[in-house]
C-alpha cells in the first residue's frame, strides 16, 4: 500500500519539497514559533527567575495591571509621538531624495554613496556621535550660538530630548528608503512621461497623476516598515538615556520599559504581557494603514 503511493508522482514531488523546506522550516520553528508560543505561555504567568525557574498560573492579571501602570501610558505617548512625526518626514525625506537622484544631475552616482553612508553604519555608533553632537558645547550649539538663535539642552531637557533622537533617525533611516523609491522610480516606464509631455501636462501634473500613483504599493511598504521600525526604537533611547528613559521618562518607549521589566526587575511574565499588547497595536497599526492605502 505504501509502495503504491510512493510510486505517485505528486506525493514524491510534495515529500522532495518539504525536504528541501526543511532547513527553513526547522530554524524558523525553534528561532520563531517557539519563542512567540513561549511569550503567549509567560504572560499568563507569574515567573520567578532567582533561584528555581517557576510558573504560576495569573490568568490575565498581567494584562489588567497595563491598564493601571502610568509607565505604559508613558510609553505608549512618547512612542507614538515619535511614530506620528518620524515616519511622515523620512518618507517625504526619502521621496524627495529619490526624486533628486533620479533626475539628471552631475556626480549623483556620489550623492547616492554619501546619502545612504547612514544607513550602513552601525545604529550604536550613529547614536554616540550624536550625543557628541547634542552635548551643551556640542557642534549643533555651536553652529546655533554661531548664527545667533537659541541653544538647547538636548540630552537633559525633557522636552527636547525625544526630539533629538527624532532628528537622527529620521538623518539616518530616510536613505535606506531613498534606495527603495529610488527602484522603484526607475521601474516607471519613461513612455508614461513622454505621452503626457504630448498631452501638454507639467511637471507638478506628471509627479501627481503618474508618479505618485505608481508609486503607491511601495509607499505603503515604506510606510509599514517605518512604522514597525520605528515602534520598536529601543537602542537610541538607552544610549542617550543610559537604560533609564529619562530625562523624566520622555526618552521611554514601549520596548525600553519591556527590557526594564524583563531585565531589571526580573519581571518576565508582565514583559511578555507588555510585548504582546505591543505586537497587537503594531498590527492594528498595520491594518489601519491598509485600508488606507486600500491594499489588497
Amino acid at each position: 500500500m505504501l509502495q503504491e503511493v510512493w510510486k505517485k508522482k505528486g506525493v514524491r514531488e510534495a515529500v522532495a519539497s518539504y525536504l528541501f523546506m526543511a532547513p527553513t522550516i526547522i530554524v524558523m520553528g525553534i528561532f520563531l514559533i517557539i519563542p512567540i508560543v513561549y511569550a503567549i505561555f509567560l504572560s499568563f504567568n507569574r515567573v520567578r527567575v532567582l533561584g528555581d525557574l517557576s510558573y504560576k498560573w495569573s490568568g490575565l492579571n498581567n494584562f489588567i495591571r497595563i491598564a493601571g501602570d502610568e509607565r505604559v501610558w508613558i510609553a505608549l505617548q512618547n512612542t507614538a509621538e515619535y511614530v506620528a512625526i518620524v515616519v511622515p518626514i523620512q518618507t517625504v525625506l526619502a521621496l524627495i531624495l529619490a526624486l533628486v537622484l533620479n533626475s539628471q544631475i552631475k556626480g549623483k552616482n556620489w550623492f547616492r554613496i554619501i546619502f545612504f553612508l547612514p544607513t550602513v553604519t552601525s545604529s550604536a555608533v550613529l547614536t554616540l556621535i550624536f550625543m557628541w553632537i547634542y552635548n551643551r558645547n556640542g557642534l549643533l550649539n555651536n553652529f546655533l550660538d554661531f548664527l545667533h538663535l537659541p541653544t538647547y539642552n538636548w540630552l537633559g531637557d525633557p522636552a527636547v530630548a525625544l526630539k533629538s533622537i527624532m532628528l537622527m533617525n529620521i538623518w539616518s533611516t530616510a536613505p535606506f528608503f531613498m534606495v527603495i523609491y529610488l527602484a522603484a522610480l526607475q521601474d516607471i516606464p519613461i513612455s508614461l512621461y513622454e505621452a503626457a509631455t504630448i498631452d501638454g501636462a507639467s511637471g507638478w501634473e506628471k509627479f501627481f497623476y503618474i508618479t505618485l500613483p505608481l508609486l503607491k504599493p511601495v509607499t505603503f511598504f515604506i510606510v509599514a516598515m517605518g512604522v514597525i521600525g520605528t515602534f520598536q526604537l529601543f537602542d537610541q533611547s538607552y544610549i542617550f538615556s543610559g537604560g533609564s528613559g529619562g530625562p523624566n521618562n520622555s526618552t521611554l518607549t514601549v520596548v525600553l520599559l519591556i527590557y526594564q521589566y524583563a531585565f531589571k526587575s526580573l519581571d518576565m511574565g508582565y514583559a511578555a504581557a507588555l510585548a504582546l499588547m505591543l505586537a497587537g497595536v503594531i498590527m492594528l497599526a498595520t491594518l489601519v494603514q491598509r485600508t488606507f492605502f486600500k491594499e489588497n
